[in-house]
């Protein structure tokens, strides 16, 4: 039987990838991927926090900043992303330590909160690592983009970005809940207006704004034409 684990093209593809000159981009990113954690588990205990698929530890960098839990833990398939977060010396952070994409090396319950932030959509078995996260973790958030839109190609064609899932807010909704975990909150945002202007200066500005008038009047609609983020809290069943 073939063992679950991250195929070899997969793990080539991120073996080098946080050594790339995107830090910004990712400081960015990690603000709002920040601000939706805090929003939606702000209300369960949070005092010790693991992000699995850390990348290079700028989420991570960012909770510690606003002072958002004790313990911080993770988890990261990548060399150089491991190697990224110890050199950060996140205050807070307990350990990092390499996986190999599928099992957690942690007890059961050992945490309060595990994180998975832009993750799902890279994972080969998606439902594993969600057991995994609910086996070690009361609480679970995930945020994933909402790629399955009208405007989405017919066929697959692998990526440097290496989204090889593609989500709705209901799929996504839905995979939570075939995976044995009870949706507390959902939340769909648009990326902060400092993504847009650093990807693409004042031009994409417009496209910020009309995204966010549109999902603020017309929602399902603004989903099935542009791309936005979904995050949930999940709570495991552990019984």
């Amino acid at each position: 039987m073939t063992e679950i684990g991250v195929s070899d093209r997969l793990k080539q593809n991120y073996d080098d990838y946080y050594r790339s000159d995107e830090a910004e981009w990712r400081r960015l990113g990690a603000i709002d991927k920040a601000a939706n954690i805090i929003r939606l588990c702000g209300s369960v205990p949070h005092r010790s926090i693991i992000e699995i698929g850390a990348g290079e530890g700028a989420i991570l960098a960012r909770l510690a900043e606003l002072g958002f839990g004790d313990e911080l833990y993770a988890v990261e398939i990548s060399a150089s992303g491991v190697e990224s977060i110890e050199r950060r010396c996140i205050p807070g952070l307990v350990e990092s330590r390499l996986f190999d994409g599928s099992r957690v090396p942690y007890g059961d319950q050992r945490f309060d909160v595990a994180v998975m932030s832009h993750v799902l959509e890279h994972v080969e078995h998606p439902r594993q690592l969600l057991y995994e996260a609910a086996r070690v973790a009361r609480f679970v958030f995930i945020e994933v983009p909402l790629e399955d839109i009208s405007r989405m190609p017919r066929d697959f064609v692998f990526d440097r970005v290496g989204h090889i899932n593609h989500y709705s807010a209901r799929t996504v909704r839905w995979l939570m809940q075939s995976s044995g975990l009870r949706v507390l909150q959902q939340l769909v945002t648009n990326p902060s207006k400092a993504t847009y202007r650093y990807g693409g200066g004042s031009a994409a500005l417009v496209n910020f704004y009309v995204k966010e008038l549109l999902l603020r009047m017309l929602p399902g609609t603004a989903m099935r034409h542009f791309s936005y983020h979904c995050s949930l809290l999940c709570e495991a069943d552990h019984g």
